[in-house]
C-alpha cells in the first residue's frame, strides 16, 4: 500500500505528464490498484487519467527472469578467469 505522500506524488507526476508519453509497467491489473491508495478519490482521479488516455499492452507467457538467474546452465553469472 502507498502512503498518502507517495500516492499524492504519483498523482502529481501523472497529472504533470498529461498529454506526454509515459510508460508504466505493472504486474497488477488497473482494477487492483484501487486498494493500494489510502485515498479513494486520489486513486480514482489517477486511474481515470491513466486508463482513459492509454494503450494497454498485455504480455502473456513464461517469465524471462528464471533464465537470467546466476547459476543457470551451470554458470555462476560471473565472468570466468582466463588463466
Amino acid at each position: 500500500m502507498l502512503t498518502a505522500t507517495q500516492a499524492d506524488d504519483l498523482y502529481e507526476l501523472i497529472s504533470e505528464r498529461s498529454g506526454k508519453s509515459v510508460i508504466i509497467t505493472s504486474n497488477r491489473a488497473p482494477e487492483e490498484w484501487y486498494k493500494l491508495f489510502p485515498n479513494p478519490v486520489v486513486a480514482e482521479a489517477l486511474l481515470d487519467r491513466l486508463i482513459n488516455s492509454s494503450y494497454r499492452v498485455f504480455m502473456d507467457g513464461p517469465s524471462y527472469r528464471p533464465n537470467k538467474r546466476p547459476g543457470k546452465n551451470g554458470t555462476s553469472g560471473r565472468a570466468k578467469d582466463n588463466k
